[in-house]
């Protein structure tokens, strides 16, 4: 393998035994990842495989493919890895999110119109800090909006801009 390519799809390593890329996350590390921060099965991602396009970017796919890939796009983005702190896309978060049962923080109707705005408010959580899910109550059920990054009482939206939303 020459490298990262940030044109070419190549399917994430199962285990550490297998990885040919210093620095290139394993699938059991994604995984381990997702269930460790946010307790979730790791039957979720049974069916699912993991690719990285160029450096530490991670796409999920409900299928199965030869690798490498040259696609432009391949499922969903997934993580991003090659940093301190991975970070889950919002996609992620509101694809899988549902299931998760830890450092899930639920806003309440004007905190999530705040969040949707792009915008960033203080707030008490008793939880870990770093990349949470933000999520609503709506008819009943805990819905997924996206990504938060919580510091120093502080929730920042991670919401991308062209998703933002005001109301």
């Amino acid at each position: 393998m020459s490298g990262n390519d940030g044109q070419r799809f190549d399917r994430l390593p199962e285990t550490d035994s297998e990885r040919d890329l210093d620095g290139r996350a394993t699938r059991e590390e994604v995984v381990g990842w997702w269930i460790d921060r946010f307790g979730l099965d790791p039957e979720t991602f049974d069916g699912h495989s993991f690719w990285e396009k160029g450096a530490g970017k991670i796409w999920a796919f409900a299928d199965e493919l030869q690798s490498p890939a040259d696609v432009e796009g391949l499922g969903m983005t997934f993580l991003r890895t090659r940093q301190e702190h991975w970070k889950p896309t919002t996609d992620a978060v509101q694809r899988f999110g549902r299931e998760a049962t830890r450092n899930v923080i639920v806003l309440d109707d004007d905190e999530a119109v705040r969040f949707l705005r792009g915008d960033d408010q203080e707030l008490e959580w008793d939880g870990d800090w770093g990349y949470l899910i933000a999520a609503h109550e709506i008819a009943g059920d805990v819905e997924p909006i996206g990504v938060g990054l919580y510091l120093y009482g502080e929730l920042r939206s991670q919401m991308p801009k062209g998703r933002q939303r005001e109301r």
